[in-house]
C-alpha cells in the first residue's frame, strides 16, 4: 500500500468540519509535504511525527511523502493532526493495518517520544463525530471533558504504541466514562451580605427573573459589584443543554476541564482595559471573547464609560441577537453570546455627585461628557438602570435581616417557569410581534404608558423594554396581566430615561 486515509476535524467556530487526512509514500528524493492550507503547527508536525515513529522503534519510510488535508480550501491549524498522520504514514507503509480504523477519528498531539498531548476544541469536535456516528481515539487527558456529550464513543490513548496496539487489534483502548450527572453548583455569594438597597436588590431580583440586562449607578462602596457578584446565585440552575454550550466553548479556548464548573453559570469580569476583540472574540484564528465565554451566565462591566468605545459599540448586536460573527479575510466564525449583562457606573467622573461632604466639584459639562461615553443605542439596550446611593454608617452596622439568595432564587425560578409556560422563553427575548399577546395592556395602563412615552421620549426599543420589564414584574407577583403598579415599577427603573440626575418624572 503506498496510499493511506484517516479520519479527523478542525475547529471552526462551534462547528467542526470532517477532514480527509490523506497519506502517499512514493518513490523519489526523501521529501515531507504537508499541502491543504497548514498553518505552522501543522506544518512542524512533520517534525513531531519524524521524531515519534522513530523513538516508538517504527521505521520511517524513505522516498516522497505527500500529506493532503481535504478539503484543501478549510483552514487547518494545531497540533490535533499529529496522531492522523502518523497512523496514515505507518499505513501507507504497510506497517500498520487499517481495517479496525474507517469510520475511526483520531486526534492527537505527539510529543518526541510518543506520548499524546491534549488538543483544544474536543467538545465540539466530540458532537460532530457522534452525529456522523464515528468513534473517537483522543488523548486521555481529554477524555473526562469529551464524555460530557452524551452517546459519544471515546477511546483515550496515553501513548502513540497504544493506539498503534488497537489498529493491530492486540488490545482495545480504555473507554470514557458515562457523563457527569447534572449536580448543584457550588455555593455563590449570598444576597444577605449587601446591607440595605432594597430598591437595588429589588431590580436584581426582577432581572434575573426575565433576564434582564441591568446598569448600576451610585459613587464608590456603594455596593455595585457586590450586588453583580451575587446575581449567578439567583439565577435558576442550568439545564443539561445550556451546561454543554458552556462547556464546549470554554473548550474551544484551550482550557483545562474542570469539573466544578460544570452546570455553573460564569462570571465574568473583564477589566475595563480589555479591547474589543478581547470581549467579542476574533484573532488570526477567531477565538470566542468574554461575552461568549459568559454564554448563558453573567457579563460583569464594572466602571463603563471608562471602556473604549469601540468595545462597548461591539456589544450592540450581540445583546439583540445572541450571536456574534467573527469575519477575517480568510476565516469565518460564528460563536453563541447569550449573557446577562450587568453594568456598574459613577454618577460623575468623581464619582460623588451631590455629596456636600465629598466635596464633588463636577460641572455639567464634565459629567454630561463622562456619560457620553456611553452611547444612547448601548444604553436603549439595557433594561434597567438604578441608582444605588450610599449608605449611612447604621445600615451597615445592622444585622442582616433581608431575604438569602435561597429565597429570591425560589422566587425567580417560580417566575421563569411562568414564562417558559406562557411564551416559551424569558420575556426579554420575547419577539416584538408577539408583544401585544403576552404583554397586553388595559386603557389604564395604556394612558399611563403613552405619559411616559411623552415625558421620557422612549423609543421604540425602549417602549418595547419596559413592557417586557413590566411583565417580569407581574411574573414575580403571580399576577395573569400587567397592571398600572407593576407598569409604574418597570418605568421607574429607567433612571436615565429621566430628564434630571436623581428626578423620578411626574407621569
Amino acid at each position: 500500500m503506498t496510499l493511506a486515509t484517516t479520519l479527523s476535524r478542525t475547529p471552526q467556530g462551534m462547528s467542526a468540519p470532517l477532514v480527509r487526512v490523506e497519506v502517499d509514500v512514493g518513490s523519489g528524493l526523501p521529501t515531507f509535504s504537508i499541502v491543504g492550507l497548514p498553518e505552522t503547527a501543522v506544518r512542524e508536525s512533520k517534525d513531531r511525527v519524524r521524531a515519534a515513529l522513530a523513538n516508538c522503534s517504527f521505521h520511517f519510510p524513505e522516498g516522497r511523502i505527500t500529506v493532503s488535508l481535504a478539503p484543501a480550501d478549510l483552514p487547518k491549524e494545531g497540533g490535533r493532526f499529529d496522531l492522523p498522520i502518523a497512523i496514515a504514514i505507518l499505513m501507507a507503509s504497510d506497517q500498520l493495518p487499517g481495517e479496525r480504523l474507517d469510520r475511526v477519528e483520531l486526534y492527537g498531539e505527539l510529543s518526541l517520544g510518543g506520548e499524546l498531548q491534549p488538543i483544544r476544541g474536543v467538545l465540539p469536535t466530540a458532537m460532530h463525530a457522534t452525529r456522523a456516528q464515528h468513534l473517537l481515539v483522543i488523548p486521555a487527558a481529554n477524555v473526562d471533558e469529551a464524555s460530557l456529550m452524551r452517546g459519544a464513543q471515546i477511546r483515550g490513548a496515553a501513548h502513540f504504541r497504544e493506539v498503534c496496539d488497537f489498529a493491530r487489534g492486540l488490545t482495545g483502548l480504555s473507554a470514557a466514562r458515562a457523563a457527569p450527572a447534572l449536580r448543584p453548583p457550588p455555593p455563590q455569594p449570598d444576597l444577605i451580605d449587601v446591607r440595605g438597597q432594597p430598591y437595588a436588590r429589588r431590580a436584581l431580583e426582577i432581572a434575573a427573573a426575565g433576564e434582564h440586562s441591568l446598569l448600576l449607578i451610585g459613587p464608590p462602596g456603594a455596593g455595585k459589584s457586590m450586588l453583580a457578584q451575587r446575581l449567578p446565585g439567583i439565577l435558576p440552575p442550568m439545564s443539561e443543554e445550556e451546561a454543554f454550550e458552556a462547556a464546549a466553548i470554554r473548550s474551544l479556548t484551550g482550557r483545562s476541564h474542570r469539573t466544578d464548573e460544570w452546570g455553573r453559570r460564569s462570571f465574568r469580569a473583564p477589566h475595563h482595559s480589555s479591547s474589543a476583540i478581547a470581549l467579542v472574540g476574533g484573532g488570526s484564528v477567531p477565538r470566542p471573547g468574554e461575552i461568549s465565554l459568559a454564554h448563558h451566565g453573567v457579563l460583569f462591566l464594572d466602571e463603563l464609560p471608562e471602556f473604549s468605545r469601540s468595545a462597548l459599540e461591539a456589544l450592540r448586536e450581540p445583546l439583540e441577537t445572541g450571536l456574534i460573527a467573527v469575519s477575517r479575510a480568510a476565516r469565518q466564525a460564528e460563536f453563541p453570546a447569550r449573557f446577562q449583562l450587568v453594568a456598574a457606573m459613577n454618577p460623575c467622573p468623581c464619582g460623588h455627585l451631590g455629596d456636600p461632604k465629598a466635596l464633588c466639584r463636577c460641572t455639567r459639562d464634565r459629567i454630561d461628557r463622562y456619560r457620553s461615553r456611553i452611547s444612547g443605542p448601548l444604553l436603549d439596550r439595557i433594561d434597567l438602570h438604578i441608582d444605588v446611593p450610599r449608605l449611612p454608617p447604621e445600615v451597615l452596622q445592622r444585622p442582616p435581616n433581608q431575604d438569602t439568595s435561597a429565597d429570591v432564587a425560589a422566587r425567580v425560578l417560580a417566575a421563569r417557569d411562568r414564562q417558559l409556560q406562557r411564551q416559551g422563553c424569558t420575556n426579554s427575548l420575547i419577539p416584538v410581534q408577539a408583544l401585544s399577546a403576552h404583554c397586553a395592556l388595559d386603557k389604564e395602563c395604556m394612558a399611563l404608558m403613552q405619559r411616559a412615552t411623552k415625558r421620557l421620549a422612549l423609543s421604540g426599543r425602549g417602549y418595547h423594554r419596559v413592557l417586557r420589564a413590566a411583565r417580569t414584574i407581574a411574573d414575580l407577583a403571580g399576577a395573569p396581566s400587567i397592571s398600572p403598579r407593576h407598569l409604574a415599577e418597570a418605568i421607574g427603573l429607567r433612571h436615565l430615561d429621566r430628564r434630571g440626575v436623581g428626578e423620578t418624572p411626574s407621569i
